[in-house]
């Protein structure tokens, strides 16, 4: 152990007569300390709510879409065989959708009816269907003489049907008859309701089978697009760039970022701000490093000027005050990181027993449709947060630590 990290460890353990010093310390660290735990937390908590929302957006739409400009796609079986032989694309779907309405009993509900295949991945939802049996066996295979529909919740109460019941699906498309033009009507069974209520996607969406909706509106052997998977979100950019590279003009390829990025953005753009707002927490408790050190200064004056009189170097004196910050931050820093991960990796364990202990309603389920408290650990937002709260305690250090390497010894002790 050099001197420089033995005299900064004396430092720090005040005498009886310098207990003040010594407490003051201890408050940098609790400083540090907490300001490290909230932003970890409150970053943790932040990317949760993203992970959630997006997943909320996204559950059952696509990451990545392909059309094509103000047409059908005929030769989709093609297309989606080059889009498979992508690198990390997970599942390729061809589907059809259009806008209709819903009438039963006087009802009426906005819908965009889906015409997808087997397999589809909100198939993969919570349902209610008829007679307990298998959702996608009852839609594709059918046991009536009309075919199936499997329509959300939200759609289901509005129209004030259940399983089983007979809706008419309506587009906006017309005959013409002798007696003018009459809408386009079709009965079909409801044969299956989706349970999870409030998701953007189940409320707006209806789904049939693919060969139904091609012969429904008029797109014998077309669909409206194909829908691409890949397997993880952040994975989206390099998956589309590729697919822009093989399907040019007329071919149209958005990703779920171009359709809902600016919303998600908003999302990431309110956790820097908080970064930033907790930041200040952390960078009061660097205030209460550099008076630390002042008042060392001050008080060890005496010491300085020995030691620098034994021959310690200026480089020596500042060493020793730029340790001792740094074990203030050091500790504060490791006690707030472990603090904080404790408390993010159990957020949503202590949320529920606080909401037992007080009898309160801090996070309501049903309003954010998640059914945990969402908290995230980033190891990226972890490593951030150790690296500026490191930073501002050592920048903390420099005045004082200089200020000491600059004194006088002869000054010093002038009047001792």
């Amino acid at each position: 152990m050099s001197y420089e990290l033995f005299v900064s460890l004396r430092y720090l353990r005040a005498k009886r007569k310098q207990t003040f010093i010594s407490v003051i310390s201890f408050i940098s660290i609790g400083g540090v300390t907490l300001g490290v735990a909230a932003l970890i937390v409150v970053l943790a908590v932040m990317t949760g709510f993203h992970d959630g929302v997006r997943q909320q957006i996204l559950g059952n739409l696509p990451n990545i879409l392909i059309q094509k400009y103000g047409d059908a796609i005929a030769e989709y079986e093609d297309i989606a065989e080059q889009a498979r032989q992508v690198p990390r694309v997970s599942e390729v779907t061809p589907f059809i959708s259009r806008e209709a309405m819903l009438l039963s009993q006087g009802n009426v509900a906005a819908v965009q009816v889906k015409g997808v295949e087997r397999g589809h991945k909100a198939f993969g939802q919570e349902a209610l269907t008829l007679e307990g049996g298998e959702l996608e066996d009852l839609l594709f295979e059918g046991r009536g003489t009309r075919p199936g529909i499997v329509i959300s919740i939200d759609s289901a109460t509005s129209l004030g049907v259940a399983i089983g019941d007979t809706i008419n699906v309506i587009p906006p498309m017309f005959t013409i008859t002798p007696f003018g033009m009459i809408p386009k009507m079709k009965p079909f069974q409801v044969v299956g309701i989706l349970r999870q209520q409030g998701s953007l996607v189940d409320t707006f969406n209806a789904y049939v089978p693919l060969s139904v909706a091609q012969e429904f509106f008029d797109l014998p052997g077309q669909v409206t697009g194909i829908e691409v998977d890949v397997m993880h979100f952040d994975d989206t950019q390099p998956v589309v760039s590729a697919l822009r590279r093989n399907f040019e003009f007329p071919y149209l390829v958005r990703s779920w970022e171009d359709m809902f990025g600016s919303f998600l953005s908003a999302l990431r753009l309110e956790k820097l701000g908080l970064f930033i707002v907790l930041g200040i927490i952390v960078l009061v408790a660097a205030f209460n490093i550099a008076t630390t050190l002042i008042m060392v200064v001050m008080e060890k004056h005496k010491d300085i000027a020995i030691l620098r009189s034994m021959g310690a170097t200026s480089r020596s004196i500042m060493k020793i005050f730029v340790l001792e910050g740094a074990i203030i931050g050091t500790l504060g820093t490791s006690l707030g990181t472990a603090l904080g991960l404790l408390i993010a990796k159990n957020a949503d364990p202590i949320i529920k027993k606080v909401e037992s202990v007080f009898q309160l309603k801090i996070f309501d389920q049903a309003v954010y449709g998640m059914d945990r408290f969402p908290s995230v650990v980033n190891p990226g937002d972890v490593i951030a947060v150790v690296v500026v709260a490191m930073s501002i305690s050592l920048l903390a250090t420099i005045y004082p630590a200089w200020h000491a390497s600059r004194m006088d010894p002869a000054e010093a002790l002038r009047y001792e």
